[in-house]
């Protein structure tokens, strides 16, 4: 039996045919047609609704983005205020020292003291320096309408006309921005 199962050429299965026809394949052309227009159909309103959603991510990604830009703009705005709040209460005070300074008992106290109330001056506008206030005015400077307050104008000095001839209260500013002018006495 194995000999003769051995000898034998192996069987091939029986093959089907398939016929590849196109009609009996694909079905009526009329039905393709009408399905690859819904095929067309579907992909325009995907590309569509695709475009939508992108145009919305995009107004979104956006709104956000100008979000955390006022976000920040605001809490710089907001810091701003308050460092000025803070420096309009401290000119006074240094108004003070500066009328103590310029009176006529200021040379009667003792050294040492006007020593160090001069020191707590300095010390004021060092700290308004470092955070970008500037005092200003100077005698012999030339006004400028600007920075300076003009309280008097005087004719019976030497100087060139329009120059400051006298400090009544300096200046304060931070960068551009004059956070109070200077009140002077000038020259006409």
């Amino acid at each position: 039996m194995t000999e003769e199962y051995d000898n034998q050429a192996p069987q091939e299965e029986p093959r089907e045919e398939v016929n590849f026809e196109p009609e009996e394949e694909l079905g009526d052309l009329g039905v393709v047609q009408a399905k690859l227009k819904k095929l067309k159909d579907e992909l325009t309103q995907v590309k569509k609704e695709k475009q939508e959603y992108l145009d919305g991510w995009q107004r979104c990604k956006a709104d956000s983005i100008n979000a955390k830009r006022e976000a920040v703009m605001s809490s710089v705005r907001a810091a701003e205020m308050l460092r000025e709040e803070l420096v309009h209460d401290v000119i006074p005070v240094l108004d003070s020292f500066d009328v103590a300074a310029g009176s006529e008992q200021w040379a009667n106290l003792d050294a040492g003291w006007r020593g160090g109330m001069e020191n707590v001056r300095s010390q004021l506008l060092d700290a308004l320096e470092r955070h970008g206030v500037k005092r200003f005015g100077k005698v012999g400077d030339i006004f400028d309408s600007q920075l300076h307050d003009v309280v008097q104008e005087v004719d019976d000095v030497a100087g060139e006309p329009h120059s400051i001839i006298r400090i009544l209260r300096y200046g304060y500013r931070s960068g551009d921005r004059v956070l109070r002018p200077a009140q002077v006495v000038t020259k006409k």
